[in-house]
């Protein structure tokens, strides 16, 4: 018998070593760190994207203040995706129109791409990009609130309301709200600074408490501590219209859950060359039953107008049930303050 010849056994040796590996890779175990994907399965979210909750309809962030101006961004959403991005204010006049033109486009397109606020700033747009993405990561901030209330009532939620300017200085409050209740309320801004230290270590705790206690911002304003006050439960206010609907009890975010709720909610103040414009709007059942203003240009020639014009964008809106309504004949500054604000108020209802 002859015996295999050497180059022979070398190659056998080396088709039964592959095989082995072969065999070894084939029975991976499925606890490696790229198996969850290679099953389809989605890998956890990162700080900073979109939530996947089934978001619907469009997210309004907070304006960013800039050196150049304020930024606001709005996210339109669908199944828990950012489907569009656009800028509802940003910087202009002279050379930032075109920073603007140039930048907001470019932030745009990498927020869909990226489907959360991490993205690149442009280059030669480094306060139109902090901003942009300020105000972004506020508006996926409320979305992520939105999508946890639709999760479930009994979910906590953290909501921030707008900043109220006051003779002193900014108010802000944020509350966390869990099963529909206020469960802690805390002001994340207020006056500081010489005696408006006292005045707020003083009243912010007291204003803190009577928050949850009453469930609302039906609270009495701290004796002493007037402005601050008044800050304090117009922030909060706001913060509340921010409660999805579904998501909070009658105390915190109107009144029921169902489909018949009645929910307040309360848009951002729109400045005018005029003067501040801000709308309020009752909705129940889906559809708007009131609409106020609650701020509007006043003093001189003014007040002719906001008493002229107003009450006619108050039955358009309702009539329209939405914020395409026809500018009023001769009011045109406060009637686009009020569509922006009328809009920035239907977009905290989700449509």
């Amino acid at each position: 018998m002859r015996k295999s010849h050497p180059v022979r056994r070398a190659v056998l040796a080396g088709a039964a070593t592959v095989s082995g590996i072969v065999l070894l890779l084939s029975l991976k175990p499925a606890s490696d760190p790229g198996s969850a994907q290679a099953a389809g399965q989605a890998p956890p979210a990162a700080a900073g994207q979109a939530p996947q909750g089934g978001v619907n309809g469009a997210v309004t962030g907070d304006a960013a203040q800039t050196q150049y101006g304020a930024v606001q961004v709005r996210l339109t959403m669908s199944n828990g995706k950012i489907t569009k991005a656009e800028a509802v204010q940003a910087p202009k006049g002279g050379r930032s129109d075109q920073i603007t033109s140039s930048s907001v486009p470019r932030l745009n397109q990498a927020v869909v791409a990226a489907q959360g606020a991490d993205i690149d700033a442009v280059s030669g747009a480094t306060y139109t990009s902090a901003g942009y993405k300020k105000s972004l990561q506020s508006a996926l901030d409320k979305a992520k609130a939105s999508a946890g209330a639709q999760q479930g009532s009994g979910g906590a939620q953290t909501l921030t309301g707008d900043v109220a300017q006051t003779q002193y200085g900014p108010v802000q409050v944020r509350v966390t709200v869990a099963g529909g209740k206020i469960t802690k309320a805390e002001a994340v801004q207020a006056p500081k600074g010489g005696r408006s230290d006292q005045i707020t270590s003083s009243s912010v705790p007291r204003l803190n408490q009577a928050a949850v206690a009453a469930g609302n911002a039906q609270i009495d304003a701290v004796s002493g501590a007037t402005y601050t006050s008044a800050g304090y439960k117009k922030s909060l206010q706001s913060a509340l219209d921010k409660a999805p609907a579904g998501g909070g009890s009658s105390q915190a975010a109107g009144s029921g859950g169902g489909q018949g709720a009645t929910r307040t909610l309360t848009g951002k103040a729109a400045q005018t060359q005029y003067g501040p414009v801000q709308v309020r709007v009752t909705v129940t059942g889906g559809k708007i039953t009131k609409a106020e203003a609650v701020q509007a240009p006043k003093g001189g020639r003014s007040d002719q107008i906001t008493s002229s014009s107003v009450p006619r964008l108050n039955q358009a809106a309702v009539a329209a049930g939405n914020a395409q309504i026809d500018a009023v004949s001769g009011a045109t500054y406060t009637s686009a303050g009020y569509k922006q604000s009328l809009q920035s108020a239907l977009d905290q209802a989700g449509g």
